[in-house]
This record gives structure tokens, sequence and C-alpha cells, in this order.
């Protein structure tokens, strides 16, 4: 198992008293009701689109890319509605780190669970596949409920951020694994553990294929993975995660694992997980993280940006 971040005194030095500050205000803020927490969210998101430009410009590119057939004024209208899902996702980091199990379980709505046992009672390990949805802290949060998972993630520049980081979102659920720790990620496949695995970001041409997404024909896709089912005991399992309407909380869908995948074609096994994000935005794309440079890599390097 890996060794966690553990508190240090040296996060009581000035350097950390201004983030303190900002964490003891978000934990008084999130004993608010839901409904409260995501109004004050929606108006913040607003805010900071308002504020952060060069934000707003790329998800507005984004949805551009993504979606030609739309109008403008529609393009802007899911903008906005972005905007406001994204000042919750502020809101749904504290949901998902502290707040105690029982209010979690009041807005937990999980179908196809059955899935998973399945796996785990033939032996496999679950590669799940999640997309990067605004409300991930609080599904994350969800799906450990039922069934504590282990997170692949980023570890944090700050280490005191990192501290919290981690301990937050391994609060319901195992224990995270840092990115580069492929050898790690493998070994949790091999004992059965539920992983998951995010594959819907740009992580550069190294271990990808260029493929559709949306409307972007050639979109730089991870073969990661790929290699996790390759080389764990695994099946792949796609979910589809939402935040529900009228503040009744968030729903997770677990889908069948992928038959027959890995293929030993990798174009045709990333379009197909590409596939799959495109079905799950489709559910609800303003709770996407448009913010995201997806298509910054283009096949030919010396191309001009997208984002230009």
């Amino acid at each position: 198992m890996v060794k966690s971040p553990q508190f240090s005194w040296r996060f009581l030095l000035p350097r950390y008293w201004l983030l303190w500050i900002g964490v003891g205000l978000m934990y008084l803020i999130s004993w608010l009701p839901y409904r409260v927490l995501m109004t004050l969210g929606a108006a913040l998101g607003k805010l900071l689109f308002k504020a952060l430009k060069s934000r707003q410009k790329i998800a507005r590119r984004n949805l551009e890319l993504c979606f030609p057939q739309k109008s403008a004024a529609e393009r802007e209208a899911l903008l906005w509605r972005n905007a406001e899902e994204s000042g919750k996702a502020m809101f749904e980091t504290v949901i998902g780190w502290w707040w105690p199990d029982w209010r979690v379980r009041r807005l937990a709505h999980i179908t196809g669970y059955e899935h998973i046992q399945q796996a785990v009672a033939s032996g496999k390990g679950i590669l799940l596949l999640a997309g990067h949805f605004l409300h991930l802290e609080a599904a994350g949060r969800v799906i450990g409920l039922t069934h504590p998972s282990i997170g692949f993630y980023r570890p944090n520049n700050n280490p005191l951020m990192d501290y919290l980081q981690y301990h937050g979102r391994s609060r319901s659920n195992k224990y995270m694994i840092g990115k580069r720790d492929v050898k790690g990620l493998i070994q949790a496949l091999n004992q059965q553990e539920v992983c998951f695995y995010l594959p819907d970001q740009d992580y550069g041409r190294s271990r990808a294929e260029f493929v559709p997404f949306f409307a972007v024909a050639d979109t730089a896709t991870t073969t990661g993975t790929l290699l996790f089912a390759n080389a764990a005991n695994c099946v792949v399992i796609p979910i589809y995660t939402y935040r529900l309407p009228d503040y009744r909380g968030y729903q997770i869908d677990i889908l069948p694992a992928f038959d027959h995948f890995p293929s030993g074609d990798d174009r045709a096994d990333v379009t197909r997980v590409n596939q799959w994000v495109e079905q799950a935005v489709l559910k609800n794309p303003e709770q996407y993280m448009w913010l995201h440079r997806r298509f910054k890599t283009r096949p030919d390097a010396e191309a001009p940006s997208l984002y230009d």
C-alpha cells in the first residue's frame, strides 16, 4: 500500500496560515444546507468566469470545437451554465472531503453495482473509468460509501494541500496512488481492487492515439487504459456520473464491463473509450470540465494551436 502524506508540524508555520484560513472558512461553510451551497456555488462560478478571462476563452473554444452544429447563442448559454457548475464544484470538494457519511448518503444514488460485484466474484480487479466532471469529488465519495476504492491522482506541489487532498479524497475510500506509480496501480488491480482512472484529458503525444472526440477528428487520447487492462488481471468498467436536478444529489450509473477489451487494435479501443466519454458528456454537457485545453496536442507538432 502507498504511504500516505503525514501531518507535519511545519504546516503550522506562517507560510501556511493563509491556506489554513481558507480551509477553515470552507469547513465552516460546508455545514450549510446542500441547497444553499449549490446556490452560492452557482453565483460564485459566474463571478469567477467573468474574472478569469483566459479560462473562459478556453471553455468557449472547446464548446466551439465540439459542438459546431450548435448556434453561437446556444454555446454561449451552455458556457454560462458551465460557469455555474464550476462554482458548485468548489463546494462539492468540501462535501467530498469533509461531510460525514450520513449527509452524503442522503444524496447518494447508484445503479449497476452488480457489475462490480460480478467482477470481484470472478477474481478480477476493476479499472473504473470516470470522466472529468465537475462534481467528481462528491461522486467519488458516493462510490466509496458503496465500495471503498482507490484513486489515481496528481500529488499537489504544496505539501499541506497534498496532505488535505489525499486524506480528503480517501475519506470513505481506501487510498490514493500518484499518477507516476504505474506499478502501484497494476498491483492494486491484481489485488482485486476497484481503481479510478480518468482517460479523458490531453496527456501529451507519448502513449497516445489521435482519434475522434466529438467534432475534432484527431484528438490526443491516452492509451493508458489499454496499458493497465493488458498488464493487470482486471476488467474495464465505465460509469456515468451526474448531479441530479432539484438538489436530489448525485447519480452514479455503473455500466457493464467492456467486452473483448483490449481488442489488440489500439485505435479502435481508444475510440471506444472516447465514445463512452461523449455519451457521458451529452447527458449533462454543462457539468463537464470544459476548462481544460483538451485539444492542445496536435498530430503535427508544428501545426498552429487550436487555442490561438
